[in-house]
């Protein structure tokens, strides 16, 4: 009996070797998870039994249990490097729209020659869908996800729809005295531009112009035209362009009025003058044209369009007070000058935030969501089973996988340019292996007794 007790110690001390060996071998593995052998003595006994006088038949190896704690953190310089800072899994699938999901804490991922994102396997990055324009996350299901790709395509062109301007204008300044030409001047107090985006992605230069009128003409006073140009040529505010002749002169496409305070007060179009809607000047609507409607379009040289009427708004996007249009004595002065168009843009880089949102953006300013990083937990993280390069899969004991949102719940967040190291602790790990060894050598002295004892009884005549 005592032969196989010391060689039940035998296996475990070996299975305790093997286990120390195998952490410290990964001890530079990215995501790596350290592993414990954990050891239960064994009682073999009968109702007939006397238990009081039961000496033990040896140990046995219960479970080689895998520690999930933290390991720390490695930064690098590619932004598809991912670690994950707290509980949760990444969801890889060997094949595009695979439902068999394996799952790892290694995010050394890397594109392929799809563009889509994957480990050092090939395995591809699950990612859940999102909105392109808000990163909206439309689901958060395992079965709705999807491999996330990056784009090598431009970015596609952006009409202009609106416009949003606001300046100060000079209280102080004369009235020109010659009738308005933007070729000249003189004929105009100040101006500004802004490049404003066809169809085709196009750029044109859309300038304004503002002319102070005669304050000595009753109703005149603290008044001011605004004009307007496309490439040069002037238009109304029908969006149709004008010829500039003694017959037909360039008509503003709007007139300002402030009032005492240098504030907006009324705007005039078309000769119908309204008060002003809110704190700023009304904004007005040029007709895009087009298909045979008289507008904007019927400027353009290049087969584009603009799609829509552009509006321009005297004010900043945000509507925020201080940014509108006055009339001080202080010099002319652009508060805000912005649009919402785009040219064609070509992709310039790759953000993943620490809510796993995978935002694309171009060279045109543009930014598009293309996904989220899809994240699971498990109810019991030792019940995973293990299937190597650092991944395991779901098993009876660990429970179906939880899919959420990175950062919600107790899912942990995410770090781009960063990596996961193993969290194998190497000191310790080297005394296990001086304990192991230890007691491997105690359990071959007792054999080596055993064997001396009975070859002691054999000998006795």
């Amino acid at each position: 009996m005592s032969f196989n007790i010391a060689l039940t110690g035998l296996a475990a001390a070996q299975k305790d070797l093997d286990v120390t060996a195998n952490n410290i071998a990964n001890v530079n593995t990215t995501g790596f998870k350290e592993s414990r052998a954990e050891f239960a003595d064994v009682y073999a006994s009968s109702v007939f039994s006397a238990g009081k006088t039961k000496n033990g038949d040896g140990v046995q190896t219960t479970m080689v249990a895998q520690q999930f704690h933290q390991g720390s953190l490695q930064f690098t310089n590619n932004s598809l490097d991912l670690a994950i800072t707290g509980e949760g899994y990444f969801a890889m699938s060997q094949d595009l729209g695979a439902q068999d999901f394996t799952y790892t804490r290694s995010g050394a991922f890397k594109l392929n020659k799809d563009n889509f994102v994957v480990d050092a396997k090939g395995n591809f990055l699950q990612g859940f869908p999102v909105d392109e324009a808000t990163g909206d996350t439309t689901s958060v299901s395992l079965s709705t996800s999807s491999a996330l790709q990056i784009p090598d395509s431009s970015g596609s062109p952006r009409a202009t729809s609106s416009v949003y301007s606001s300046f100060n204008l000079d209280s102080r300044a004369d009235a020109p005295t010659l009738p308005f030409n933007p070729t000249e001047s003189a004929t105009y107090n100040s101006s500004t531009s802004t490049t404003v985006y066809d169809s085709l992605g196009e750029p044109h230069v859309l300038q304004f112009f503002f002319v102070k009128n005669d304050p000595s003409v009753p109703g005149d006073e603290n008044q001011w035209d605004v004009h307007a140009t496309l490439d040069g040529k002037s238009f109304g505010s029908d969006g149709v362009e004008q010829d500039g002749t003694a017959a037909l002169p360039f008509e503003p496409i709007s007139t300002f009025k402030f009032d005492s305070s240098g504030l907006p007060s009324t705007t005039t179009v078309n000769g119908t003058t309204t008060p002003n809607v809110g704190n700023t000047f009304n904004p007005l609507s040029i007709v895009a044209g087009g298909g045979g409607t008289p507008g904007l379009s019927d400027m353009l040289t290049n087969g584009a369009s603009f799609p829509a009427n552009i509006d321009i708004n005297w004010r900043d996007q945000a509507g925020t007070a201080n940014k509108v249009p006055t009339q001080y004595a202080s010099r002319f002065e652009v508060k805000t000058l912005e649009q919402d168009g785009a040219t064609v843009g070509r992709l310039a880089g790759i953000d993943i935030g620490t809510d796993g949102k995978v935002v694309a953006s171009y060279s045109n300013g543009d930014s598009t969501f293309l996904g989220q990083v899809a994240m699971v937990r498990f109810s019991n993280s030792q019940g995973l089973q293990q299937v190597g390069d650092t991944s395991w899969k779901k098993s009876l004991t660990s429970g179906e996988p939880i899919a959420g949102e990175p950062g919600s719940g107790t899912l942990g967040s995410i770090n781009s340019s960063a990596l996961e190291q193993s969290n194998v602790n190497l000191t310790n790990e080297l005394v296990d292996l001086i304990s192991a060894q230890r007691n491997f050598q105690a359990n071959s002295r007792a054999l080596e007794v055993n064997s001396t004892i009975q070859q002691n009884i054999l000998q006795i005549r």
